[in-house]
């Protein structure tokens, strides 16, 4: 575990600092690094991410005066260090001796008493830091300031527990195709290759591993047998549920998690819409690994038009662009990418495809309107409006075990079941009064 993954999480974290998501540059850098130290390279990617406000409010205090713009990459290899001396079985020593070549490796020979100096600082100063952060509500609790105060307004009894399930790493959570097997079939295999996983109550097709490992490890995930699916998005397609023979609508489908569960539980006519030809593309391989098929449409469901607008649909799953602030603990760069200014600009977003794909829906049908948000702008707030401007529209009620009542419609808080965070609400049509 040399230099060489310590530079290349830099170059990555420098990304998100600039606004790409983790998701899409931790898959680039994993190659460029030895198999042996791709797990560093994971638990620093994330880590840092996770801590970022905590890491920030200390390399502030230890620098002299701030980096210059054009050197993120020599940012992110700092926060790097300092990651590693706090949170990391890494050896300080160790931890210092390789981050300052990493700042060779990046062509930054200027950087590297910079480095040195600023790991070593925090070694003298960590305790009184510490201490420091720990006297700030949001910097204890590694949350932007602005996301903090939203929580602890909308949820002020289980803000606490929130913040700490944020801080956790999330389970490794499998989906087993029904239509290839059963759960308990399924946990037999995993323990045939030293595996254990556990049921999730409430999530009929849901394991939890023991242990996260890759997912060719996973007896026959490449045939389809099985999926990565956190238990609390599984709970959708049961929610709305699809009948044989039913005309369905999935509206902003990528990554097709939802679409893949929908069509494992019934026979349906799908119809999945995204407005991302890269992430509808995604929607599409999955579909083939489960040997499955769907009809994929690239269209804006805010306008109306497109072959999916000239037919109307017994179930339509609206699975909303949002903040994410329920799935934190899984994208931890949330922290990073999201802004307060997004919130309200999501919610006119939401309202829009809402409005839009209302219409398509046949008199008697349900829209399953979800999001993986926390904030009840996006989630009960939308739901009470779009009721109280529409005569045709009312909610039905639904129960899980590991949600609060949010009515209309039911918040399952991170944590919970080892679910992460979601909103559902169930809306029927009814004729026009």
């Amino acid at each position: 575990m040399g230099a060489e993954p310590r530079a290349v999480a830099a170059r990555g974290i420098a990304g998100v600092l600039r606004g790409a998501s983790l998701s899409t540059v931790l898959p680039a850098m994993l190659p460029r690094v030895e198999p042996r130290d791709r797990t560093l390279l994971q638990e620093m990617s994330y880590g840092v991410c996770r801590q970022a406000v905590r890491l920030e409010f200390c390399l502030e205090r230890l620098l002299n005066r701030p980096l210059k713009a054009k050197e993120q990459e020599v940012h992110a290899l700092l926060l790097c260090g300092l990651y590693q001396l706090e949170y990391m079985r890494v050896p300080a020593h160790a931890a210092i001796a390789e981050t300052v070549e990493a700042a060779r490796l990046l062509k930054r020979a200027w950087a590297v008493g910079l480095v040195n100096a600023v790991l070593r600082g925090f070694q003298r100063r960590r305790a009184d830091l510490l201490a420091e952060a720990d006297a700030i509500d949001a910097v204890r609790h590694a949350c932007p300031g602005w996301l903090l105060n939203r929580l602890r307004k909308a949820w002020p009894m289980q803000a606490d527990s929130v913040l700490d399930a944020w801080m956790q790493r999330p389970p490794l959570t499998l989906r087993v195709n029904r239509r290839q097997g059963d759960v308990d079939a399924y946990r037999q295999r995993l323990e045939a290759v030293g595996l254990e996983a556990m049921p999730v109550p409430g999530a009929a097709d849901a394991l939890i591993l023991s242990e996260a490992v890759p997912v060719e490890r996973l007896p026959g995930f490449g045939q389809g047998l099985v999926s990565v699916q956190d238990a609390g998005a599984q709970l959708a397609a049961s929610l709305l549920d699809v009948r044989d023979g039913q005309r369905v609508l999935d509206v902003c489908a990528a990554p097709g998690g939802k679409t893949g569960h929908l069509l494992e539980i019934a026979d349906i006519e799908l119809h999945a819409l995204d407005s991302d030809a890269a992430r509808l593309a995604r929607v599409g391989e999955n579909l083939d690994r489960l040997g499955l098929s769907a009809r994929l449409e690239l269209a804006d469901a805010r306008q109306p038009g497109g072959d999916w607008y000239q037919r109307d649909y017994e179930r339509i799953l609206l699975d909303a662009p949002c903040s994410a602030t329920g799935v934190i603990r899984r994208h931890a760069d949330i922290k990073l990418l999201r802004r307060n200014s997004d919130i309200e600009k999501l919610v006119e977003l939401q309202y829009c495809i809402l409005s839009n794909v209302w219409p398509r829906l046949m008199v008697g049908g349900m829209l399953l309107y979800a999001t993986c948000s926390l904030l009840p702008e996006e989630n009960t707030d939308q739901m009470t409006r779009f009721m109280a401007e529409r005569r045709d529209v009312e909610a039905l009620p639904l129960k899980i075990g590991a949600a609060t009542s949010a009515a209309p419609g039911i918040q399952i808080l991170p944590g919970a079941r080892e679910m992460d965070g979601f909103f559902y609400a169930l809306l029927r049509k009814r004729p026009a009064a």
